[in-house]
């Protein structure tokens, strides 16, 4: 798999996760600290996340972080 494949499956995985907790891109954006533009380019790979940001989301999700990258 190419490493762009990876990301685009994180921020999908992202997208279900967030959508399976009832939350909207901007509740999820909030609760995590970061910009809703941010988190949008994330889940549509145009922007890719740092592991400080899967920390961030896992806490917002209340999901362990290994959850966000386990697509």
């Amino acid at each position: 798999m190419e490493f762009d494949e990876y990301y685009i499956k994180i921020g999908k995985h992202i997208k279900e996760l967030r959508e399976k907790a009832n939350l909207t891109q901007e509740q999820l954006a909030e609760k995590a600290g970061i910009s809703l533009d941010y988190l949008g380019k994330i889940e549509v790979n145009i922007n890719k996340l740092g592991l400080k940001t899967v920390f961030k989301l896992a806490k917002a999700l209340n999901v362990h972080p290994k959850e966000i990258l386990n697509f």
